[in-house]
């Protein structure tokens, strides 16, 4: 079976510093698959390469069987490869139903010259729009929220509205950086139930976080990179008892907690 998402020896440099090299893994439809590494290791990188923010110095993407390493994001895009990231990337001064219509205009076929004569097809599509929009921040547990600015919501309300412009795209990989990043333990909660969902709705999805115990519940397969270097891939479980994963990653988590 061809998996969804493939790289072959992904490798980056930035001048004579190599971020990453020669990393490899696959992404199966339906999957949800964790890459994980202490800071600098080069996760964010891998995501950068994977949805066309940086072009591997060496090595190959397929999606599908299908090279796109180098290929521009919005294009990638079309191709079903969503992104958050690890920084808020919101129009704070647009509505929330907005952020979220921003995304789904992708999928529109209205051009500047229909949109402005409101034919009757580019006035249905645009409701069609607002529908989806709804649809998507109701899935994130956002509905009610539409008319708040963005900028108004609290900070995981915020997480969950980037998810949901995401999903607005209708990805069938969704990439995510850093999400769980400053939510509360009842949030965490609540993220790990909408990873589910996702996932069920035939999304796969390959995620960067920190924190191990959502990572290692929620995962069917993780990835651990150190140093911009594979080091360890499998189930949690096996994982998690790594010798290197615990040096690397885990074990400096324990020397702090008994420390």
């Amino acid at each position: 079976m061809t998996p969804l998402l493939a790289l072959d020896g992904l490798t980056r440099e930035f001048g004579g510093l190599m971020a990453v090299y020669d990393v490899s893994f696959d992404v199966l439809n339906g999957q949800i698959k964790a890459l994980i590494g202490p800071n600098g290791a080069g996760k964010s990188t891998i995501l950068n390469m994977i949805n066309g923010v940086l072009k591997p110095t060496r090595g190959q993407i397929r999606l599908d069987g299908r090279p796109v390493e180098g290929m521009q994001p919005y294009l990638l895009a079309r191709l079903g490869v969503a992104r958050t990231f690890q920084n808020l990337e919101l129009f704070r001064n647009m509505t929330v139903l907005e952020n979220v219509m921003v995304s789904r205009h992708m999928k529109s076929r209205a051009g500047f010259g229909s949109a402005i004569f409101s034919m009757p097809w580019t006035v249905r599509e645009e409701k069609a729009i607002v529908a989806s929009a709804r649809h998507w921040l109701s899935v994130v547990g956002l509905a009610g929220c539409e008319a708040l600015m963005a900028g108004d919501l609290p900070f995981g309300g915020q997480r969950l509205l980037e998810i949901a412009r995401a999903l607005a795209t209708e990805p069938r990989l969704l990439l995510l950086d850093e999400v769980a990043s400053g939510l509360t333990a009842a949030e965490k909660r609540g993220f790990a139930d909408l990873i589910y969902t996702i996932r069920d709705a035939g999304v796969s999805v390959l995620l960067v976080d920190h924190d191990m115990e959502l990572v290692m519940d929620i995962s069917d397969e993780v990835v651990v990179v150190d140093y911009g270097i594979m080091i360890a891939q499998g189930r949690p479980e096996s994982v998690r008892e790594d010798p290197r994963v615990i040096s690397a990653y885990l074990g400096e988590e324990l020397g702090d907690a008994q420390a």
